[in-house]
Order: C-alpha cells, then structure tokens, then sequence
C-alpha cells in the first residue's frame, strides 16, 4: 500500500517524467515563496508553465484535477507571478494541471494545458 506522502511523492515523479517526454524543460520542483508553492515550474516555447500536480489511487471523489478550486488557482497564480518577477523573466505564463491515478491495476497521467484562465477581478 502506498503512503500518501509517497503517492503525492511519486505523482510528481511521473508528471516531471511526462513533462520531460514532451519536450519541458523543468526549472523547479515544489518552488516556495511564503507560504504558496508550485509543484513544478517547466519552461516550453518561451512560456512559463506553472504545473499542480493531483495525484489519487482511485476515483471516489472524482477525476484529480477537480480538487484544483478557485482559492488553489489564485495562490498559483499569485506564486507564479513572485516566481517571474524574481527571476525577471519576461515570458507568458501558463496554468496546466496533471491529474493522476495510480493504483494496482492503473496508473494514468493526464496532462491538461490551460487548465484555468487568468481573470482580473
């Protein structure tokens, strides 16, 4: 049985994997600034992309990536925006989600680009 730190751990193993077979270049992993993070910052075609990872062994409570709310895409996009302006980059920014299931019959990776828009309110 796989603990959930180690399920958390190897999800993110398996989207990093992902994003470097299709061509990411991978920049971080879990990036802090305060206390918001992003599980993996990757760089494709000159557009930061900023990458939650939800990892579950089974679909009870739905598909991974619908745990990604409203208050989850705001500390992302409020991270990310930290993120670039430290490293003064000069790049558009991308929100993706990769949701996954891995079990003892399944272990799927589901890559969704432009998971959510940026809305000024």
């Amino acid at each position: 049985m796989i603990e959930p730190h180690d399920l958390g751990k190897r999800g993110e193993d398996l989207a990093v994997e992902h994003l470097i077979d299709n061509g990411y270049q991978i920049l971080e992993r879990n990036w802090r600034s305060g206390h918001k993070e992003i599980d993996i910052i990757a760089l494709k075609d000159n557009t930061l992309v900023a990458v939650e990872v939800k990892t579950r062994k089974s679909y009870d409570f739905g598909e991974p990536d619908l745990a990604v709310g409203v208050s989850k895409q705001r500390m992302l996009i409020w991270a990310a925006d930290a993120y670039v302006r430290y490293k003064k980059m000069d790049v558009d920014v991308r929100f993706d989600i990769i949701s996954i299931v891995i079990n003892d019959t399944e272990q799927r990776v589901e890559h969704i680009e432009d998971a959510f828009i940026i809305t000024s309110h």
